[in-house]
């Protein structure tokens, strides 16, 4: 015996009322449907509404556009057959270009139940545009329109009864009025009102939906919130009122809203901090390249700047293939704390915020938006959540980048809509990507790019801080101007001298601070090889015991001496390595000494041999002059200053191939100085101005941006200077080459 699957009538609620989250989702079905007929406008109208669009029993919505229409067999074969697969056999037939060149948005045949979450009755009057005798269509109609009728307000809203008498009503119990009009009545060549004062000639072939018995209740706020999203149907970034153009009007035809967001948002634009344009992900090569402020940038999943991001090293970094395909992108950054006293070029007024944070960034494919990516409520790349429970400073908000994301249906495959048009479906591994590799984009964009704009702002506020409104400049102009005022210039004085005690007492701190952040930072590149060593120890004496614990076992006593001097030099080597480490404790510093440099490097140098044979590091010191290069400093000090410079390059040498991975220290008795040089990547031109400033980091998450900065404040203290060489005397080899000038 064989069944037939027979679905009951409410599956229509289900798929409209129920899957389809809002009116203004539906209403987008719809207009999506006139986008793929071609038309080169859609009118929204709400007429018989009361004052704020109140509803009446006679209230209707009526959509209408110049589309290419349907005839009889269309009607029949596909309208009227909810899952056609009629789109998902263009695609697949690769003739998914409709004529105008619009790429088919829909493909799963049953948006067009979209309409019943909005109301219950419904009539679809439409005629077909004619076509050729090659199929091409010309500008004519065919010669019947059809007028399609849904008489379903005598059903409730399950099916459930029919006039208010139980029944149990399946889908195809449900009956559907046809109608074929010849000559058209309704869409005929004549002049038509689209809105307002725009007339136009009404085309002789195109669909009219009109809608009664509405459902839900409807409000100015409503009705604006869908015009807008309407808007943004077609990419934000294109001025696109020639192509596709939406109208809604009021029961007098007049435009509702007439306001767009577009000349607005653009103005906005042009405060933008980063303008990021042409970006571009290639699966293929697995780069990425986008142009910032008009500069050219090219990464992929081997540069170390990508690859110091832990979520790339989390996700890509041993990854032969991603799934989600190629796709375009461009951003605008705004900064919404932008300081009028020292930039105006950046600073958005009140109204212009509003604007900004109105958008986000927005996910278009072929051209048209998937929903809801970009409303301010939706948090698609999950960017405030890792700001909520990571940290806030590594991400840039939610509301200060407008951006577009453009994907397509040949390169994208696997991204594909949800069945109630709420976002993308998952498909193995490609939306997951997907939304990876944006958040690595928009992450390195901020480590890297506003992290340096943050520093220059920073910079401007400090000097002009400094230059207007220096305690001591305030205090000197109060002495002037009160020189004959004996008590105030007596309460100056006080004050003054109350001031510098406690100057005094937070330069301590925070100079203590940096000494304390310094030893830490030494102290975790330093463990690694104590750990080591003792880890040896240990499992030599764990093997003597366990040797001991055997009964009626001879004894060799050369080989238990042998056994004990191993486990003694390994614990030897721990005692070398911390008495290294002790002298960066503060309590151990003592004075400032005459030391001998090399002497240093030599310390730093052990608690890295192991880990440079391993990454096969070629390490040498040479010398210039007769004499050691000897200098005035702790022992602290240098250590901390070495160490920091012998990290990094072990770092970024572990990024290029193991036959070019060198160190060289260049030890300057002549000249007094100091150069550290490496085969590593170097430091990119844009990053030189910051790279002495705290808290920024070209490793990405694998840095916290301050070894050298304080190796910069530690040696400031004795007059010294350290900074990244541009004479190429100075350039020992092809990377990062730091100089120390005693």
């Amino acid at each position: 015996m064989k069944l037939k699957i027979r679905p009951y009538a409410r599956l229509i609620t289900m798929l409209g009322d129920q899957l389809i989250k809002n009116e203004s989702i539906a209403l987008i079905e719809l207009i999506k449907n006139c986008y793929d007929a071609d038309a080169s406008w859609v009118k929204v109208s709400f007429v018989d509404f009361e004052e704020g669009y109140q509803n009446t029993n006679k209230s209707k919505i009526i959509i209408e556009d110049d589309g290419c229409g349907m005839n009889f067999d269309i009607l029949v074969k596909h309208w009227m057959n909810p899952g056609t697969p009629e789109k998902l056999k263009r695609k697949e037939n690769q003739s998914y270009v409709t004529k105008k060149g619009r790429i088919l948005q829909g493909e799963k045949g049953i948006g067009r139940f979209a309409i019943f979450k909005l109301g219950s009755d419904i009539t679809i009057i439409t005629r077909r545009q004619k076509s050729d005798f090659n199929g091409n269509f010309i500008d004519k109609g065919e010669d019947s329109e059809f007028v399609l009728r849904y008489n379903f307000s005598k059903y409730d809203s399950d099916f459930l009864t029919e006039n208010h008498e139980p029944k149990e009503l399946f889908l195809d119990d449900l009956n559907v009025n046809l109608e074929e009009i010849t000559p058209p009545d309704h869409i005929c060549e004549k002049p038509f009102n689209l809105a307002g004062f725009i007339n136009t000639i009404r085309k002789p072939y195109g669909t009219r939906i009109e809608i009664t018995n509405l459902k839900s209740e409807w409000t100015e706020k409503k009705i604006k919130k869908i015009k807008q999203d309407t808007e943004k149907l077609q990419p934000i970034f294109t001025d696109h009122t020639t192509d596709f153009n939406i109208y809604f009007v009021n029961g007098n035809n007049n435009l509702i809203f007439n306001d767009s967001y577009y000349d607005r948002l653009t103005k906005c634009f042009e405060k933008a901090v980063f303008k990021i344009d042409n970006g571009r992900y290639d699966e293929q090569s697995k780069q990425i390249y986008f142009d910032i402020n008009g500069k050219s940038e090219i990464l992929n999943f081997n540069s170390p700047e990508i690859k110091g991001i832990k979520k790339f090293q989390e996700l890509f970094n041993n990854k032969q293939k991603t799934e989600c395909g190629s796709f375009r992108f461009m951003f605008y950054i705004f900064d919404l704390n932008a300081d009028p006293e020292f930039s105006t070029k950046n600073v958005l007024d009140k109204e212009e915020k509003t604007i900004v944070k109105n958008h986000r960034i927005y996910l278009y494919r072929d051209g048209i938006r998937v929903m809801p990516y970009g409303d301010p409520e939706d948090d698609w790349l999950g960017i405030d959540i890792a700001r909520g429970t990571l940290s806030a400073g590594e991400y840039l908000s939610n509301d200060q980048v407008v951006g577009c994301v453009y994907i397509s249906q040949k390169e994208n495959p696997k991204l594909k809509d949800k069945t109630n048009r709420e976002g993308l479906i998952e498909e193995g591994g490609a939306l997951s990507d997907f939304v990876d590799l944006l958040n690595i984009i928009l992450r390195y964009i901020r480590r890297k790019y506003y992290a340096q704009y943050l520093i220059g702002k920073k910079q401007k506020k400090q000097f002009k801080e400094s230059k207007e409104k220096r305690p001591e400049t305030i205090l000197n102009i109060a002495k002037e101007q009160f020189k004959d005022n004996k008590s105030v210039l007596d309460f100056i004085n006080k004050f003054e001298f109350s001031y510098k005690k406690e100057k005094q007492f937070w330069d301590d701190r925070i100079r203590k601070t940096e000494n304390l952040a310094a030893v830490g930072l030494s102290i975790e590149t330093a463990s690694h090889d104590l750990m080591l060593f003792f880890k040896r120890a240990m499992d030599k004496l764990d093997m003597i015991l366990t040797n001991l614990s055997y009964k009626n076992a001879s004894i060799d006593l050369t080989k238990l001496q042998n056994d004990i001097l191993s486990a003694r030099g390994g614990f030897s080597l721990v005692e070398s390595q911390l008495k290294s480490i002790r002298l960066l404790f503060p309590s151990t510093k003592g004075k400032t000494k005459l030391i001998d440099v090399e002497e240093i490097i030599n310390k730093v140098e052990s608690f890295y041999h192991k880990p440079f044979l391993d990454h096969k590091i070629y390490f040498n010191v040479s010398k210039i002059g007769l004499s050691p290069l000897k200098v005035k400093a702790t022992d602290a000090v240098l250590l901390q200053v070495i160490i920091n410079l012998f990290d990094n390059s072990f770092y970024w040498l572990q990024t290029i191939p193991e036959t070019d991975r060198k160190i060289l220290i260049t030890l300057n008795s002549n000249e007094h100085k100091l150069i550290f040089s490496d085969s590593g990547p170097g430091v990119n031109k844009e990053e030189i101005p910051y790279i002495f400033e705290a808290f920024y980091s070209g490793k990405g998450e694998d840095g916290r941006g301050l070894g050298l900065y304080i190796a910069r404040q530690l040696l400031d203290r004795y007059g010294y200077k350290i900074y990244l060489s541009e004479d190429s005397l100075d350039e020992i080899l092809t990377g990062a080459n730091f100089v120390i000038a005693f």
